[in-house]
């Protein structure tokens, strides 16, 4: 335990320092930025003394260094300014953004890692027959699909053409405003509108886990356990299912743990074709917009949930295999 200790606390000093480091690059990077937040929020009416008096409200008028103090504070107090597009305080905008973003990222992940894991523990059961060639073509196919493209053609066919799905957006305004309609009328019409993006990110997404389990499933299939559990007699199911699979499966609990940090940042792609309101899409749009403090504060939270992804994936290895602790 004590190895275990130690361990997380290098992690932690190590996951602060490359946190300070990122802040301090989004500072710079946003300095060399083209305007200035004053010219985004002067009114051409305004007169040169309340531009001056902005100015020093903003605390533009002091040295870099200073600004770059005040920076990290107001960045460690969750502080990070006011939107200059919508006129709100930037942490309120980003947290009605990211439920919208955990509910379609972390299912469609969670449901590509269970699919994964199913197909590709089959296909390396089947090693060799058509099953696993069929498999692991279709699983090439799918991983290699440029997103874009395949989610404009399931709104084209399932949205436009058939007419099964709601072609944008995330809710029915004619429902939430409907007074008679109650938790679970709403809870199917977000579900209804989310079906479109979910399948599209579960048929990108499948095919790497599955790949990866089968790999990972190929080789725990040589280790010397399998052999004694057939030498026991064991059928054949059991040793795949509860013996292969689910020492096979830990490189794919490291992936999705990853794969759910990265998601954080919404699928900028995914949100912006299917208008799900989401922080990618407000990223996005902040960048277009040069709405700079919603900008850098949502490249912030992306960093700050993939570091402490990382964190949490690297204590589990540890946990689990304690050669990797020292």
């Amino acid at each position: 335990m004590m190895g275990l200790k130690r361990f997380i606390v290098r992690r932690l000093v190590e996951i602060a320092v490359i946190f300070f480091v990122i802040m301090t690059v989004l500072f710079i990077l946003f300095r060399l930025a083209p305007g200035d937040p004053v010219s985004r929020m002067v009114d051409p009416s305004m007169t040169p003394e309340d531009a001056r008096l902005l100015m020093t409200s903003m605390g533009l008028d002091q040295p870099v260094w200073t600004q770059y103090l005040y920076y990290l504070k107001n960045a460690a107090t969750g502080n990070m300014g006011v939107s200059f597009h919508y006129g709100e305080p930037v942490s309120h905008i980003l947290m009605n953004r990211l439920p919208n973003t955990i509910l379609l990222f972390t299912t469609s992940i969670i449901l590509s890692a269970l699919l994964g894991v199913f197909l590709g523990k089959i296909a390396a059961w089947k090693q060799g027959e058509r099953t696993d060639t069929l498999m692991t073509i279709g699983a090439l196919f799918c991983h290699t699909l440029f997103l874009p493209w395949l989610a404009l053609i399931m709104i084209w066919f399932f949205a436009y053409w058939v007419g099964w799905f709601p072609i944008t957006g995330m809710v029915s305004p004619e429902v939430w405003i409907d007074p008679d309609a109650g938790f679970v009328v709403k809870a199917l019409d977000v579900l209804h509108h989310m079906a479109l993006p979910l399948m599209t990110l579960i048929l990108i997404h499948f095919g790497s886990y599955l790949l990866v389990m089968r790999s990972s499933m190929l080789e725990t299939l040589k280790d010397d356990y399998i052999i004694t559990a057939r030498a026991k007699g064991l059928d054949e199911k059991t040793i795949r299912d509860h013996h292969a699979a689910p020492n096979a499966a830990l490189p794919v609990v490291t992936s999705v743990g990853l794969s759910l940090a990265f998601s954080i940042n919404g699928g900028a792609l995914t949100e912006t074709v299917f208008t799900w309101p989401g922080l990618g899409r407000e990223l996005v749009f902040s960048v277009s917009h040069a709405d700079y403090p919603l900008a850098q504060a949502a490249f912030l939270l992306i960093a700050i949930v993939v570091l402490l992804a990382n964190l949490v994936v690297d204590v589990l290895y540890a946990y689990l295999d304690p050669r990797i602790r020292y």
